[in-house]
C-alpha cells in the first residue's frame, strides 16, 4: 500500500486527537529510550504493520522499526508481531493510535479471509463493499485485500452503479442507464442494482456492464443466472451476488455469479487483539 501524503496527514490528525496539548506522561520517559514488541494475543490474519514505521516516525524519525509478520500473513497466539526501539516517550505516545489501527484492520483482514476460505475452488471472488467507515476507506479496503478478497469501487467516481432510486426517478433501466452513458467517460462501467428478475433481465438487455444481483436467494440464482448469460449472448456482463447470508456463499457461488459482495468484514468483524510489552529502558 503506497504511503501518501493523504495517508500521512490522516495519520497525524488521528495521533493529534489522542496527544492533544501533549502527554501529561511524558515527563516521567524524559531521555530514556526503550524498547517494544507487539504480541499477537489470538490468531487471525494481520493487517497494519505498513502503518507503524510512518506513525512512530511522526513523532520521534529515529524510531526503529522491525516487522517479524508481514500484512496479509497468519497470526498465532502469543507471536511476535513487530519490535520497536526509540525514545520511550514516542512509543507510548504512538502506542494507542497504532495498535487501535492494526487491531481494526487485522479484524477485517482476518474476517474477509474466513469468508474467502469458504469461496476456495469455486471460482467465485470476494469483493467488499462502500460500507466503510468515514476517514478509514483506504485502509479498510487494504485490510480485505490482505485478507483475500477484492475491493469494489471505491468511490462514487471509480464505476457508476445505478440503485433503486436512480431507476425509480430516471424511469427505469434502460433511460437511467442511457443518461449515465451519454456523459460518463468511455472506460467507466455502469452496474445496475437489480432487486427483481425483471430489473436483472432489463440492466442485461440495455447493456449494463455488471447486474448486482441483490437479495436473491440461492436458489433464485441458479435459475436467473443461465437466463442471463443467455440473454447477454456472450456479452462480458459481470453478474454480482450481493445481500447474501454468509452461511450461503458456497450455495451462491454454485449458480454462476462472478464474485459476491458483502460489506460483512468491514462491518461485523471484531477487533484482532494485539498488545504492546515494553522491554527496560535502554538508557
Amino acid at each position: 500500500m503506497p504511503f501518501t501524503p493523504a495517508l500521512e496527514q490522516q495519520l497525524r490528525a488521528w495521533l493529534n486527537e489522542d496527544i492533544g496539548r501533549g502527554d501529561l506522561s511524558a515527563p516521567a520517559l524524559a531521555g530514556r529510550r526503550g524498547a517494544a514488541q507487539w504480541i499477537a494475543r489470538q490468531a487471525g490474519v494481520f493487517c497494519g504493520g505498513v502503518l507503524a514505521a510512518p506513525l512512530f516516525a511522526l513523532l520521534d524519525p529515529a524510531v526503529e522499526v522491525r516487522l517479524l509478520v508481514a500484512d496479509g500473513e497468519l497470526l498465532r497466539p502469543d507471536q511476535r508481531v513487530l519490535e520497536l526501539w526509540g525514545e520511550a516517550s514516542a512509543l507510548v505516545a504512538a502506542e494507542r493510535t497504532a495498535l487501535n489501527l492494526a487491531m481494526r484492520l487485522s479484524g477485517i483482514a482476518t474476517a474477509t479471509a474466513a469468508l474467502v476460505a469458504q469461496l476456495e475452488g469455486t471460482g467465485v471472488a470476494l469483493a467488499d463493499t462502500r460500507k466503510t467507515t468515514p476517514g478509514l476507506r483506504v485502509l479498510e479496503k487494504y485490510a480485505v485485500r490482505c485478507g483475500g478478497g477484492l475491493n469494489h469501487r471505491l468511490g462514487l467516481d471509480d464505476a457508476a452503479m445505478l440503485k433503486e432510486n436512480h431507476l425509480s426517478w430516471s424511469g427505469g433501466v434502460a433511460p437511467a442507464l442511457a443518461a449515465v452513458r451519454a456523459q460518463a467517460p468511455w472506460p467507466a462501467r455502469v452496474i445496475v442494482e437489480a432487486e427483481t428478475e425483471a430489473e436483472a433481465l432489463a440492466a442485461v438487455r440495455a447493456g449494463a456492464d455488471g447486474v448486482l444481483l441483490d437479495g436473491f436467494s440461492p436458489g433464485q440464482l441458479v435459475e436467473l443466472v443461465p437466463r442471463l448469460r443467455e440473454l447477454a449472448a456472450g456479452a462480458p456482463v459481470v453478474l454480482e451476488a450481493s445481500g447474501v447470508d454468509p452461511q450461503e456463499l458456497r450455495a451462491c457461488a454454485a449458480s454462476g455469479v462472478d464474485l459476491i459482495s458483502t460489506s460483512a468484514p468491514v462491518t461485523r468483524a471484531p477487533w484482532l487483539d494485539l498488545s504492546m510489552r515494553f522491554s527496560l529502558p535502554l538508557a
